[in-house]
């Protein structure tokens, strides 16, 4: 049985799903969106996420041990980032992230608890069993499963975009040099917590890797490169690994 909690939390995944794309809608198709858009998706995600912190963090404690748990939870960390977002200038591509996490709470949280009130359920399969659900919403669960980690992957991947986005805005005052900074706080936890962002990260250094190495590249790209590379490794502590070597040919 669904809590009221539980709707709330769904109707902040709803909200933001429906606001997020109607302004990326718009910024996609080369138009103004209305900041309301932008502004309503990030209100979506903050009761969405107040009520997931609240449930695996409890009551805000005033001590230190509680705000290091509560600091290393990536839930708070994308709370603390949409509260960073909705009060920054608009970057469209900040939405995507959360829309992806939205679309698929919202298509679980409609499986799950809208399904079988609006559509008939088969018989259990024992007696006394749960009632078999709609054929849709297996497919519908299929279809999540199947692709919730290609979606995690992409999601990976986009925030490492929004973070090369906030840092080329700032150079052209399309952004404060304080949205890079603290996105690039933000994306330093999530290559601590996230498989898929160490993943996304690490190919797309050997990627650039690749491309400042040609003999035919410029040399000051790799000198460039490298420097930024040991600022990022001082400041992360963290020393990225070289690309696998390809297997070699096997012998014939």
């Amino acid at each position: 049985m669904a809590t009221m909690q539980h709707y709330i939390w769904a109707t902040g995944h709803f909200i933001l799903l429906v606001s997020a794309l109607r302004y990326l809608f718009a910024w996609a198709m080369l138009q103004h969106p209305s900041v309301y858009w932008y502004k309503a998706a990030f209100t979506g995600a903050f009761a969405s996420y107040a009520i997931v912190c609240q449930k695996s963090l409890g009551i805000p404690q005033p001590n230190a041990a509680w705000v290091r748990r509560a600091l290393a939870d990536e839930n708070v960390q994308y709370f603390m980032l949409a509260m960073f977002w909705w009060t920054s200038k608009p970057v469209a591509i900040a939405l995507l992230p959360y829309t992806i996490f939205s679309l698929f709470h919202a298509l679980t949280f409609t499986r799950t608890t809208l399904m079988p009130q609006l559509l008939a359920q088969g018989p259990p399969t024992t007696p006394n069993g749960a009632p078999q659900p709609h054929p849709l919403a297996k497919r519908l669960q299929v279809w999540v499963k199947a692709n919730y980690d290609r979606a995690m992957k992409v999601v990976a991947y986009t925030e490492v975009l929004i973070l090369i986005r906030v840092l080329l805005g700032a150079l052209t005052l399309q952004n404060s040099f304080l949205t890079p900074i603290a996105y690039a706080h933000f994306v330093r936890m999530r290559y601590f917590q996230s498989t898929f962002t160490k993943e996304a990260i690490h190919t797309l250094t050997w990627t650039i890797d690749g491309y400042v190495s040609k003999p035919e590249a410029p040399p000051v790209l790799l000198q460039v490169w490298r420097t930024f590379q040991s600022v990022i490794g001082r400041w992360t502590g963290v020393t990225l690994p070289a690309r696998p070597q390809a297997p070699a040919p096997a012998a014939r």
